[in-house]
């Protein structure tokens, strides 16, 4: 017999169900991705590749965001998220999609990578250096290994919560905890040498220690700003009715907290080098001080940082959906800043953004959206069997 929490609950729409504008938009901003990949192909394939990276990257590490989320949960067996936990889930449906854009990377690898032309790590040292991790076969091998144990792992975790919803007791929870506590480590690592891979290999002769850190808390940061719009969007539409002040003050917490530990990333990897002013670290930087690229760079710093940590400052303001919502549309455009910032200096060099950048921009986005609607679809949105989920449902605090 099922042990229902919900029963004590008013009304709660327990199964969503796509509406046809929902289908419709998304399929119109997929087609308007799809339009604006192949119009930038035709007038500019190196610059298409690029925002192909970004958008793969973006869409990719807000997933991995989802991933991080669910597994801090269960390892610090929090209570007051349980009744949410369908919405990480849903989010780490997109990693398959990611692996096989990703793996299509393949073909504008020379647009992207210089030390993935032979004649430039024959010319250069430092190259000929980093080429037995730096090349072409293994770059793609550790690829599909990075994804083939995320996949795993988040359908394993997938797997186990959804016969929780059949099953009383604690047997799958602590199934789920236990995975859990193995794949953060995993995560921790992998994500790490996946951020040097794709997006700092690009500047090869660069490096930074705090590079893997400052963009995977980046992605934990972005990555619960979108769960939690998701949440608010759906509780506009009646579902997690339960959802109160405290909630919202705990989902302010996340994004304050994660904001200020990426703003120490930030300032200590720019303070470290410019201080240290050696030729081949202070490089990175010097070309993103040139131009309109200087002003992107300070508006990363803002958008990333200072909006979230002072507007969220006050209790009153984080338990404010309103006002969570704004922050959450600042920190979408930060994560773009913070990409195209990372990607384009050393790849097309080109401050450039137009019908290319914004379609593919979107299309990415309606398809994101699928997915995480479908797979909210496919079971219930309240874990009913979660045994923190009364916790959840009266979560409350002074």
């Amino acid at each position: 017999m099922e042990n229902d929490n919900t029963q004590n609950m008013p009304f709660m729409k327990e199964n969503l169900r796509l509406s046809m504008p929902f289908k419709i938009v998304t399929g119109i901003l997929i087609v308007l991705g799809i339009a604006s990949v192949a119009f930038g192909f035709m007038q500019d394939p190196g610059r298409t590749w690029a925002n192909y990276l970004v958008n793969n990257y973006y869409f990719f590490s807000i997933a991995m965001g989802g991933v991080f989320f669910f597994v801090i949960q269960y390892i610090s067996q929090a209570g007051w998220s349980a009744g949410f936990k369908r919405v990480p889930e849903a989010m780490m449906a997109w990693l398959p999609f990611a692996a096989v854009f990703f793996l299509l990377l393949y073909f504008g690898t020379h647009s992207i990578y210089h030390w993935s032309h032979d004649e430039a790590v024959a010319d250069d040292k430092l190259l000929a250096h980093k080429s037995p991790f730096l090349n072409v076969p293994f770059f793609y091998i550790r690829m599909v290994f990075y994804f083939g144990l995320w996949i795993l792992f988040a359908r394993m975790l997938r797997k186990f919560s959804l016969k929780e919803d059949l099953e009383t007791g604690t047997k799958w929870f602590e199934k789920s905890e236990m995975y859990s506590k193995v794949f953060v480590f995993i995560l921790a690592i992998t994500f790490s040498f996946a951020g040097i891979d794709w997006i700092m290999s690009i500047d090869a002769h660069w490096y930074s220690t705090l590079f893997a850190l400052k963009n995977m808390v980046a992605a934990f940061l972005h990555g619960s700003s979108i769960l939690i719009l998701i949440v608010l969007l759906l509780n506009g539409k009646g579902y997690f009715p339960f959802l109160n002040k405290y909630h919202l003050h705990d989902f302010s917490r996340y994004l304050f907290m994660l904001a200020i530990v990426w703003g120490y990333f930030w300032f200590a990897q720019f303070m470290i080098i410019w201080y240290g002013n050696i030729p081949e670290e202070t490089i990175y930087y010097s070309v993103r001080w040139e131009k309109g690229w200087q002003t992107l760079f300070f508006l990363d710093i803002i958008v990333n940082w200072a909006v979230p940590f002072f507007v969220l400052l006050p209790i009153k303001a984080s338990r404010n959906k309103y006002v969570i919502l704004i922050v959450i549309f600042f920190l979408i455009i930060g994560q773009y800043i913070d990409l195209y910032l990372q990607v384009m200096p050393g790849t097309t060099g080109a401050l450039k953004f137009g019908i290319v950048e914004a379609g593919m921009f979107l299309g990415y986005a309606g398809l994101f959206a699928l997915v995480v609607g479908f797979t909210l679809s496919k079971a219930n949105l309240i874990p009913k069997n979660h045994p923190y989920l009364d916790e959840s449902l009266n979560h409350h605090f002074q």
